[in-house]
């Protein structure tokens, strides 16, 4: 195991398989720090191809993450002169650009720009998890509040204790609104209705209410969290990282499009899976295994629970 600093990330290797712990000290923040150590380790998974899936814990025995460091949050928005929306809206895409260039970003995070910044590398951070075909698996030990909840929303899947925690957005409570997603990712989860009850009230979901709502996949005892996460992205990772990749980029971000772009979106996916090296392999091999029995291998039950079980159908490795 390794770690860096007192808080962060605390990082297990187990496989192809990355346990990492959220250390946010007593209280279970999300500093500045953590959330460029957590772009580190996001790179890393998506550019290792020996690394297939990301398990995140929570290091605190009853939380997941409990939200950001307030200071930090506060302190970002001391010494701005008042701006509307769309003149924060265009400072934004000011920060986007200057964190694609390396000289000006360091520059840049001497100034009053330091908290925009940040925030808006976490966002690009989990953006590349939904691009990645690693798999990110959030296994809620415990509470997660406001960017601790759009933490694990970033997530490809969630498992969550059953027990006295909640998960949700609360920073309505603080006269703020949800900034690291939570209003996007939420609603795409669960549909506008729910999500804006819940957001303008500041009142987080019990595991039994984020379970029926779809606003986490499973709910399962304490002590059995980590186990079930770890297990999930085992059975994920079995299939094609680059076609999981393609999956997630099509649902992630063509299903937001309007339907024929998000189509075209899709096709261009599916065109580049096509062409590659395994997707031939596997294809041919089908025709073969058809041609051989007479009848379609998936067609087949006993086929294709091994198919599901392995990720793949027919015999080698995937990619």
């Amino acid at each position: 195991m390794t770690s860096e600093g007192k808080t962060g990330l605390e990082v297990e290797e187990r496989g192809a398989t990355l346990v990492v712990r959220i250390n946010g000290g007593e209280h279970a923040l999300l500093d500045p720090g953590m959330a460029a150590q957590l772009g580190r380790l996001v790179d890393r998974a998506d550019k290792d191809p020996s690394v297939h899936a990301v398990v995140f814990t929570g290091a605190h025995p009853d939380r997941f993450l409990s939200h950001a460091d307030i200071t930090w949050l506060q302190e970002g928005g001391v010494g701005f002169p008042p701006i509307n929306t769309r003149t924060a809206g265009f400072v934004f895409r000011i920060a986007t650009a200057i964190n694609k260039m390396p000289g000006i970003r360091t520059l840049a995070g001497k100034t009053k720009l330091k908290t925009l910044l940040q925030l808006d590398g976490l966002h690009a951070t989990f953006l590349k998890m939904n691009a990645s075909g690693t798999i990110f698996i959030a296994a809620l030990n415990g509470s997660a509040l406001a960017i601790g909840a759009e933490f694990a929303w970033a997530c490809d899947v969630r498992i969550m204790a059953d027990g006295d925690f909640v998960i949700g957005l609360t920073e309505v409570l603080l006269a703020l609104t949800p900034g690291g997603g939570g209003s996007q990712r939420l609603t795409r989860l669960i549909g506008s209705r729910q999500s804006l009850a819940a957001i303008l009230e500041g009142k987080p979901f019990t595991p039994a209410e984020a379970l029926a709502l779809g606003a986490v996949d499973e709910v399962v005892p304490q002590d059995k969290v980590l186990e079930r996460a770890i297990e999930r992205a085992e059975y994920l990772s079995l299939r094609s990282k680059k076609s999981l990749g393609a999956i997630k980029r099509s649902v992630y971000f063509g299903s937001s499009m309007p339907l024929l772009a998000g189509l075209q979106f899709e096709h261009a996916e599916f065109l580049v899976r096509d062409q590659a090296k395994e997707a031939q392999r596997r294809m041919l091999e089908y025709v073969v295994a058809t041609e051989e029995t007479g009848d379609l291998p998936l067609l087949d039950a006993k086929t294709y629970a091994q198919a599901l079980r392995d990720g793949r159908i027919g015999g080698g490795s995937n990619e």
